[in-house]
């Protein structure tokens, strides 16, 4: 039976309908990602990619600081940002983020340098 209710809870997002141009999912919004994402890049580099909606809130920093994307309105911002991260959010099996270069072991392999 659980599995059942879990192949059931999947299912909306499996059978969303997508542009057949982008492979986006279509849901409010979608058009709005379009117009302004795939400007620069294809939609493919939206759609293998997830994050929460700080993710994706520092993804458009990142691209506005150093690849040349323009400001955009509040609205706009807001809209792209509740449709990434509602259709392209964390996935749970996704792995986890890499480790901070304190957080490593020692290596115990490193040559002593001479």
């Amino acid at each position: 039976m659980s599995l059942l209710v879990l192949g059931l809870s999947v299912t909306p997002v499996l059978a969303a309908e997508q542009d057949p141009n982008t492979g986006f999912i279509i849901a409010p919004g979608w058009e709005t990602v379009r117009n302004n994402c795939i400007a620069c890049h294809s939609a493919a580099l939206v759609t293998q990619n997830s994050g929460s909606r700080a993710h994706w809130l520092s993804m458009i920093r990142w691209m506005q600081d150093t690849q040349g994307l323009w400001v955009l309105d509040n609205n706009t911002e807001n809209t792209i940002l509740k449709y990434l991260s509602s259709y392209y959010g964390p996935k749970e099996d996704a792995r986890r983020p890499a480790l901070r270069i304190d957080q490593l072991p020692e290596n115990p392999y490193r040559q002593s340098k001479s």
